[in-house]
């Protein structure tokens, strides 16, 4: 969207791309004091799309619709954010924007203005990812070759993408960034080849030093890495890159050099461990069981292409005073906006505040009509939240509303508070540092849901479209 200064530019532009004309910033979030619901509404037939709609008021009466009944008085987790993975492939195409319209864009999304969703949290690849448009280490080598020493160590390969970084710290200081690898260098690997294979032990020591060398690097650049994962997806071998690391590899490799190179160093970014699917808790319990591991260890990072997001509380049950990370979700080329939006809204949105992640992630942030970059090997399906098709085009797809609905009302910081649910709607509410409350819910009936929301002893009737998703801010 090209935005203009005139009113009535701003309302076309606003009605023909579906984005809210004139959306909250988290200062107007504070200054309502009308007893007002204010809300924005998404609908699964494409028909709205983050639009404002009317307002509703708090009154003392009541009615026989069914209740979401909200208790600022029990407080769970803090959210640290929102937001996408940074891949190679999505600097590619983003820079393929005219420098007037990249501008726009990014200040669409990171910034805090009336016309932007504020997204608060970023995910970057370590190397390469499989939506880079090569694959790569910051120390490639000959075959044959190793560089223990780590002498040969660069960040060039990804200096377009620091380039964007400093443009997104520039919008939005406060971002907070986790990163991964996909893969360790191939010589650090027993079959030496980008896909599959494990880390050597003799490398572990080297390996840690290059997450050193990374994140000091990085540091550099002025851009601070909040926390890493020891490996994207260590259970799936069979991407390009990729790097299988069972937990036993995992938990040895934190606790005997990662988190002692970490401290010798005075590094103070995060370890998060896993960073895999929610079929799969037991390979954070089973880590976080040994202590001498566990010392170093901030939380558990999860995927939900296979098991239940329930199994982010099995964690915390377990060991309640490590966080939780939700950090990947893909819409993929084969997917209906009405699927995606509703089904990664109630899990990846409302299911894993409910269980107790502090951030939600979906995956890439762009790509073009044809689903690149990838690799070789990479994945050629996934959707990115824009699709860029030429130097002054581009398209908001499923993703950036899934996100947008959390991101531009819930700011970093704000803390997740109860909420109840029903059989077809589902919640997650929110307390922000300016003392709005945030509710987002999604209603998995095809048909519209009345209901009210009570919040200290006040009713509001509201009424929800069927397959939609709505954000409501008093």
């Amino acid at each position: 969207m090209k935005f203009h200064n005139l009113y009535s530019f701003f309302r076309g532009a606003a009605l023909l791309s579906g984005v809210a004309l004139f959306p909250l910033s988290c200062t107007s979030l504070a200054s309502n004091k009308n007893n007002e619901v204010q809300y924005w509404l998404t609908k699964g037939d494409e028909s709205v799309k983050l639009l404002q709609q009317s307002s509703v008021k708090f009154v003392n009466s009541s009615n026989s619709d069914q209740n979401i009944e909200i208790d600022d008085t029990q407080k769970f987790q803090y959210v640290d954010g929102f937001g996408y993975t940074l891949t190679g492939g999505s600097v590619e195409v983003l820079n393929r924007l005219s420098s007037s319209k990249r501008k726009a864009l990014l200040n669409e999304l990171f910034g805090n203005g009336k016309n932007s969703i504020s997204v608060s949290y970023l995910r970057l690849s370590i190397g390469a990812s499989d939506l880079d448009g090569e694959v790569f280490s910051y120390d490639d080598l000959p075959e044959g070759q190793a560089d223990a020493s780590l002498s040969k160590f660069s960040l060039e390969k990804d200096r377009t993408l620091i380039a964007m970084l400093k443009e997104i710290l520039a919008i939005n200081p406060k971002i907070k960034i986790i990163a991964a690898p996909w893969s360790a260098p191939v010589w650090m690997k027993d079959n030496g080849k980008s896909k599959g294979g494990s880390l050597k032990p003799e490398f572990y020591g080297t390996y840690a030093r290059y997450f050193v060398k990374y994140i000091q690097g990085m540091k550099k650049e002025g851009i601070t890495i909040d926390a890493v994962t020891p490996q994207n997806e260590p259970l799936h071998p069979g991407n390009n890159p990729s790097m299988y690391m069972p937990s036993a590899q995992q938990g040895d490799f934190i606790k005997n050099h990662l988190g002692p190179v970490f401290k010798e160093n005075g590094i103070n970014t995060k370890i998060v461990v896993y960073d895999h699917n929610c079929n799969k808790p037991e390979y954070a319990i089973d880590i976080l069981k040994d202590d001498r591991a566990n010392k170093y260890i901030d939380g558990s990072a999860f995927h939900l292409y296979e098991g239940d997001i329930s199994a982010l509380s099995t964690v915390h049950n377990a060991f309640p005073d490590k966080n939780l990370y939700f950090t990947e979700q893909w819409t993929g080329s084969k997917g209906t906006f009405n699927e995606d939006l509703n089904w990664h809204t109630k899990n990846v949105i409302i299911g894993s505040m409910r269980n107790w992640s502090r951030i939600a992630l979906e995956w890439n942030l762009a790509n073009d009509p044809e689903f690149m970059p990838h690799t070789d090997g990479g994945c050629t399906e996934c959707k990115g939240a824009i699709t860029v098709s030429g130097s002054e085009n581009f398209t908001r797809n499923v993703s950036y509303y899934i996100i947008a609905h959390a991101s531009k009302f819930v700011p970093a910081g704000s803390r997740r508070i109860a909420s109840t649910q029903t059989n077809t709607l589902s919640t997650a509410a929110f307390k922000t540092q300016f003392g709005k409350i945030v509710l987002i819910v999604q209603n998995d009936n095809k048909e519209d849901e009345h209901f009210n929301i009570k919040f200290a002893g006040k009713t509001a009737a509201v009424t929800i479209s069927g397959r939609s998703a709505a954000t409501y801010i008093f």
